[in-house]
């Protein structure tokens, strides 16, 4: 009689080279839609997490970057007539960078491709989902500090 060994468990290792596997594949797939609109990867990065008028200084930390290239990347987008500055109200000195009309649809679109490539999101059930998303949250506990971004619906 044959026994079948169990499968031994992914080690940590193995999985941190996973994760930078999917993580690497999900940057390409995004550099790539961002390229179809005229975009670089930071700038489709920096449209994707303003989900509501944002400091300068917040965005830069979002994006783990230099404030100045924050600049830079603003100031590409707004010629594209995607995002805008303000005056944030409450500080004077502090500027807000926030979605126009067309950055909105701009975002929707690079999600809704984004989406339509990784389609096994679609696959997963109810369970699969709360599950991934606890262990997601578990592996990125720092997130929590983070401003809350919301995800808008891709359509």
């Amino acid at each position: 009689m044959t026994s079948v060994t169990p499968p031994t468990a992914p080690t940590s290792i193995e999985l941190m080279d996973q994760l930078a596997r999917a993580a690497a594949a999900y940057y390409r797939s995004f550099a790539t839609v961002a390229a179809a609109r005229g975009l670089t990867l930071m700038q489709g990065k920096m449209l994707s997490v303003l989900r509501r008028p944002m400091p300068m200084r917040t965005l830069a930390d979002l994006l783990a970057c230099d404030a100045s290239n924050v600049t830079g990347i603003v100031d590409r987008l707004e010629a594209h007539g995607l995002v805008r500055r303000e005056v944030d109200p409450a500080d004077r000195r502090i500027k807000r960078v926030t979605l126009t009309e067309e950055g909105e649809r701009t975002v929707h679109q690079i999600r809704a491709e984004l989406l339509a490539s990784l389609s096994g999101l679609d696959d997963l059930g109810e369970h699969d989902r709360r599950t991934f998303q606890r262990l997601l949250s578990g592996l990125f506990p720092a997130g929590a500090d983070q401003p809350d971004l919301p995800v808008p619906p891709a359509g």
